[in-house]
Formats: structure tokens, sequence, C-alpha cells
């Protein structure tokens, strides 16, 4: 399912201690989940679900996100952002897509219509993680953009 903006947006969402407060003002361009070891150690998990947006969509209507600089497997840097208080990761823009800026779905006020469409970097998931085989693979992270 592709979301517009007319049906998803604007969405809001918060961290976990409600410090940090988000609304966004369109539906996101790209939904996926990525399986990179950057990612997975960023989560603490297998990997990372997002929705991709433009980042001024995005305005932060309560609190103040703290950014951690990564660089990826390319070479590449990635802005992580999450509260400072509870930890919850919520944010992540990067040298890769200048201008956009991916929300951690989990972080969502209602997550019930997000579906991500592809997961990339799914060779470097963790063996015993089923993935979704409904889902495409790719092994790095294609441009999910270029059908817009």
């Amino acid at each position: 399912m592709e979301a517009t903006t007319d049906t998803y947006s604007p969405f809001t969402g918060q961290c976990a201690c409600g410090d940090i407060q988000y609304t966004c003002r369109e539906a996101p361009l790209a939904q996926f989940n990525c399986h990179c070891r950057q990612c997975q150690t960023a989560s603490g998990g297998a990997f990372v679900t997002v929705a991709l947006v433009h980042e001024n969509a995005l305005s932060i209507t309560k609190g103040s996100v703290k950014y951690y600089r990564s660089q990826g497997d390319t070479g590449r840097w990635t802005d992580r952002g999450f509260c400072i208080n509870c930890g919850t990761p919520m944010f992540a823009k990067g040298e890769v897509g200048p201008g956009y800026i991916s929300i951690k779905p989990g972080t969502m006020h209602d997550p019930s219509w997000f579906a991500p469409t592809i997961d990339t970097w799914a060779s470097t998931a963790p063996n015993w993680l089923c993935q979704n085989a409904d889902l495409p693979k790719a092994d790095k992270t294609p441009n999910v953009l270029k059908k817009r």
C-alpha cells in the first residue's frame, strides 16, 4: 500500500517519556526496513524500520533532539536522533540523502497505517530473523525515491 498525503498526513509522535514530540506535514515518501550493521547497532535489534520524509516537513513541537553521528559501511555519515532523557531512537538523517529525514514508526501516535515496502541490506540480516517473504530484498539501499 502506498501512502498518500491526504490519507496519512499530518501525523504526530513522541518519545517514550514524552519529552520530545513532533508533527510531520507529509506522508512518507518511502517506508522500509534496513538490516545494515549500523542500523542493527543503533536500534539494539535486528533492523531499523523507517518512514522517509522531507526534513522540512518535520517539526519538533516539544523538546530537543540529541544527534549522534556514525559512519556507515560506505564511509558516509548518518546522524541518529534520540531523546536524551529516555533514549528513544526517533530520527536519522545522513550524507546519502540531504534534505530527507527518517522517522522511526514506533514513535508515531498511530502507526497502524505504516507498511514497509522493501528490506534493504537484507543479506546482513541475522540468520535467526524471520523476514517478510512478501517484501522485495536488496543487498544495499536502492534509490527508494526513483519512482517519484
